[in-house]
């Protein structure tokens, strides 16, 4: 199955869900959750055993895994990705780096904060201050970091303050986060599924 079905089937499962929610008995929704909780369980187990297997035996293959776009995010609902949130951003960045050359910028990773899902960064070079540095950050970058790490909830830009405006006169240096895009945030998971 291709990998835009398999996200149709992630939207269906979704869809499903709060349709339960909204329309049938408690008792039966709160049936419905703990079924799929405990398949989910049960998956998230034996993928668990599978990377450890290969991991063993075949590292370069686990490596192949964990940078399949479909393996890959299974891997993140279950904790299992072997890669940091950090070293995927990076390299999500390192992706787009020769796009962002091409146009005379970079950007730099300034801080990753694992705990709310939040990466900052800084433009460089011609993006920075650029009108469509923000369509490019958007573009370019937010994608391949969302691809890379869909846990991801909040990019913010460091970028100069303009000279001359009154905040920013004479303070070049000074930065302001930008907010480019916040996912929705829930205390806990909306259909009652919990990772491992």
């Amino acid at each position: 199955m291709a990998p835009a079905d398999l996200r149709a089937v992630g939207d269906r499962i979704e869809r499903l869900l709060d349709e339960l929610q909204t329309t049938a008995d408690p008792r039966a929704c709160a049936t419905a959750e703990e079924l799929l909780r405990l398949v989910t369980e049960l998956y998230g187990g034996a993928l668990a055993r599978v990377m450890e297997l290969v991991d063993g035996d075949a590292p370069t293959l686990a490596r192949r895994l964990a940078d399949d776009e479909l393996v890959a995010s299974l891997l993140l609902v279950h904790g299992l990705h072997p890669d940091g949130l950090e070293s995927r951003v990076e390299r999500a960045l390192e992706s787009v780096r020769p796009f962002l050359a091409q146009h005379g910028g970079d950007v730099e990773l300034v801080d990753v904060d694992d705990d709310v899902g939040a990466v900052r960064l800084r433009l460089l070079g011609n993006c920075d201050g650029c009108p469509s540095s923000t369509v490019t950050l958007q573009l370019a970058v937010e994608r391949a970091i969302l691809d890379a790490a869909p846990e991801v909830a909040v990019i913010d830009v460091d970028r100069p303050s303009p000279v001359g405006t009154a905040a920013g006169a004479g303070a070049a240096g000074i930065s302001v986060p930008v907010t480019l895009g916040t996912k929705q945030q829930f205390e806990r998971c909306p259909t009652g599924v919990a990772s491992e």
